[in-house]
């Protein structure tokens, strides 16, 4: 502040400071002196006292001037203004010292005043400090009081809030407290704080983690029942609706007409997830700017989860649980990475997913390493089934488990075969083939038709007999058949629901035609080795047609059936096995025929060298030609079976005729004999007419034209090639040659020459066709 200029007083201001007084004015009768206090405190207040005094002192001396010159003109006026003079004087006097006292006593006032000023204004400065230093300290208790419920707030649960009070507190604007240190070591500790509130959320979401692994079964669980519902109605749709059949839950088909219902497995009545903890967690560490470490974190966490589920070894009875607990681990990641934005991408949780299905695949592939039993490979598909279509329904890629249930379906095909094929040999070695199935009611004959595969015709002709009936086939047949049928349903049982695989109809029609070859065609061809009677093997027969016929409508009917469910061809190849049996069959009755036919031929007793011929045939035969007619025609075969039967008995007794012509057996013999056997032949052929079978009479076409060479001395016709090609195909010269030799021989031995001419004869006709014909036909 500048200094204040100082008054200067004139002779004018003077004057009329004086006037004011009344000094100077000649009507005024009183000194009015009162006036000199406003006067002498302003004198006094501009600390001008010495230059008023100069001034009043030159005053006096002009005055005094004037005196003189007016008394130098008229003494008495001077004498008279003397005496005013010195009367002034004196009141001048006076004012001095009343001056001077007054000073003195303003001065003493005023230097109490100064000293009370100088001790308002300390007051006031200490005041305004104390003023100061209160705001200061309000501001520092909401600070403290800031701090200290940032933790009441990370107590509670509130770390946004806390985190948000630090950002208020590192915000502040600048006042006088930002310049203390008490703020400064305040600002210095919110990285502290920022910490303690990252390691509270972080221990939050730590608990959650642990929280949503305890739940993770039940909300599988719960997963899996809303699928298995929504399963069941797909189900009984599809049934309503033929077009749906080749359509499975999660299909493009199922998924349009799906009728969703509102159940969210991680919020209904019985289950409620809290994803706070972790959304909080995710805001905290953004706004640290550290997600990339919780993100880690978070990753590490879940896969050290993903790793504690499957128990090693796996206890199968467990599955079902584990692929709850599963489903559930991967539905809270599919929310997750739903709800969080950028905090779980795609891969890491395919990762997850991809390492679990395959430590899941393997530890199922060890579990099931020793196992025997299909059904548990059955119950540990419908459990992966279950679990698949689950997930799926999330859109997490199941490619890997479905080939997996694939390769548990080709050891469930192995195993469930291996369980039939013991099952059908056990059916096969158990039946006795000798009584055949019955149906005393209704119900027993519709449960047969629709168990055994018939033809139509057949089966309409089966249906309209009524009952009681017995039926053409034992007891093998039905049982086989519904052994078949339980088969293919357990397989088919593997492959509901799962995605089609073009070797699955590879695979059943190689495991039926393996059953149906190995395990019963074979077995019953094994059968035919200890079966002794007809009747026995007149049943195998019988049931080897009904198994060859069931071939060709099982192989129709699962076609259609697979069909409808987009499927490929069926094809059985166990038909020509069956035949292949059956003609095994066909040849054993032969052979036990032939075996009987044999016991008449060493009733035969011929005479190889009779002096006459006979006119009827040999008694053994009527005996074999009974026996066989009533054999042959009791048994329950078809006519055309029969019929082999007749033929193979027929073509017997003609080897057995003709080895007795050209046989080592028999070394020689006369033409009578031969006549005898043609005889015999004759007889056979007329009982042929007799029984309805004469086309069976071509089976003695050989020996009968062999016969008549030399009983018609046709021998030089029969060395005509022409002759021998038309007349005599069937005549095989090794075996001509042999009788030949026979007769010669039998000649030779005689003693009359005509015998021995002829023997002669024989013997050259036989080396005749000997030398034409060397090794033909042989």
């Amino acid at each position: 502040m500048p200094p204040r200029r100082r008054q200067q007083f004139t002779q004018e201001h003077i004057d009329q400071q004086l006037q004011q007084i009344h000094l100077l004015d000649p009507s005024s009768s009183s000194e009015n002196l009162e006036q000199l206090g406003p006067i002498i405190k302003q004198i006094h207040a501009n600390r001008q006292q010495e230059a008023y005094l100069r001034t009043v002192q030159g005053l006096i001396d002009s005055k005094d001037a004037e005196i003189e010159k007016i008394c130098s003109e008229n003494y008495q006026d001077f004498i008279s203004s003397v005496s005013t003079l010195f009367m002034v004087k004196s009141y001048t006097d006076k004012m001095k010292e009343s001056i001077a006292s007054l000073d003195e006593s303003v001065a003493r006032i005023g230097g109490g005043l100064v000293e009370k000023k100088r001790a308002l204004l300390q007051t006031k400065k200490t005041a305004a400090n104390l003023d100061e230093a209160i705001d200061t300290l309000q501001a520092c208790l909401r600070v403290l009081d800031v701090v200290d419920r940032v933790g009441e707030m990370v107590k509670a649960g509130r770390y946004w809030s806390a985190l948000r009070s630090l950002e208020d507190i590192q915000n502040m604007p600048s006042t006088s407290l930002s310049q203390t240190a008490f703020f400064q070591h305040l600002l210095s500790s919110l990285p502290s704080l920022r910490s303690q509130i990252k390691d509270a959320v972080t221990a939050s979401m730590k608990h959650w983690l642990l929280d949503i692994r305890n739940i993770s079964t039940e909300v599988g669980r719960l997963a899996v029942e809303s699928m298995d519902s929504r399963t069941r109605r797909w189900r009984s749709k599809r049934e309503k609706d033929p077009l749906l059949r080749m359509s499975r839950v999660g299909s493009a088909v199922e998924l349009i007409t799906y009728e969703k219902t509102e159940f969210n497995v991680l919020n209904n009545d019985k289950l409620q997830v809290d994803f706070k903890p972790l959304f909080e967690c995710i805001h905290i560490y953004t706004s640290l700017d550290s997600l990339t470490d919780l993100q880690k974190s978070y990753q590490a966490d879940r896969k050290a989860q993903s790793d504690l589920i499957l128990p090693t070894p796996l206890p199968l009875a467990s599955l079902p649980a584990l692929t709850q607990e599963i489903s559930g681990f991967f539905i809270l990641e599919s929310h997750v990475l739903e709800t969080t934005g950028t905090f779980r991408s795609q891969r890491d949780v395919e990762e997850l997913w991809d390492a679990l299905v395959a430590r899941l695949s393997s530890a199922i592939e060890d579990a099931l390493h020793n196992e025997k039993d299909p059904e548990v490979f059955l119950r540990v598909k419908e459990s992966l089934l279950s679990f698949i279509m689950t997930l799926e329904s999330y859109s997490f890629p199941a490619a890997a488990l479905h080939k997996f249930i694939l390769v548990l379906f080709e050891k469930y095909a192995l195993l469930l075969e291996s369980q039939f094929s013991q099952r059908f040999e056990m059916i096969v070695r158990q039946d006795d083939h000798n009584t055949p199935m019955q149906a005393e009611s209704t119900t027993d004959l519709s449960s047969v038709l629709d168990t055994v595969w018939l033809n139509e015709n057949e089966r309409r002709e089966i249906s309209g007999l009524g009952v009681p009936q017995i039926f053409p086939w034992s007891q093998s047949f039905f049982l086989s058949c519904q052994d078949i049928r339980t088969f293919i349903q357990k397989f088919y049982a593997f492959v509901e629901g799962v995605s089609q695989h073009r070797d699955i109809d590879e695979i059943l029609s190689k495991s039926l035609d393996s059953l149906l070859i190995r395990n019963i065609s074979e077995s019953i061809g094994q059968r035919l080795v200890s079966s002794s009677t007809l009747t026995q093997i007149a049943q195998i027969i019988t049931n080897l047609e009904h198994f060859q016929a069931a071939c060709s409508e099982l192989q129709r009917s699962l076609t259609n059936l697979r069909s409808t469910q987009r499927g490929g061809i069926i094809r059985l190849s166990a038909s020509s096995s069956f035949q292949k049996t059956l003609g095994r069959s066909l040849g054993r009755i032969a052979g036990l025929i032939s075996s009987k036919l044999d016991q008449f031929f060493e009733l035969s007793e011929y005479d190889w060298t009779p002096y006459t011929r006979e006119t009827s045939p040999s008694m053994y035969l009527y005996e074999l030609v009974n026996w066989l007619t009533t054999v042959v025609d009791s048994l329950p075969i078809k006519e055309s079976y029969k019929d082999e039967a007749y033929k193979g008995a027929l073509t017997y007794i003609a080897d057995c005729l003709m080895n007795f012509l050209s046989g080592r057996d028999i070394p020689m013999m006369n033409e009578n004999a031969v006549s005898n056997i043609v005889i015999d032949v004759d007889f056979l052929e007329e009982e042929l007419k007799r029984i309805g079978r004469p086309h069976l009479a071509s089976v003695f076409t050989e020996l009968r034209t062999t016969a008549s060479i030399p009983l018609n001395n046709t021998v030089q016709e029969y060395l005509i090639p022409a002759n021998r090609q038309s007349s005599y195909a069937t005549v095989k010269p090794k075996r001509l040659q042999a009788l030949l030799d026979k007769l010669a021989r039998y000649g030779s031995q005689q003693r009359d020459a005509a015998s021995r001419d002829q023997a002669e004869k024989r013997r050259k006709e036989a080396d005749a066709v000997g030398r034409v014909f060397p090794g033909e036909n042989r």
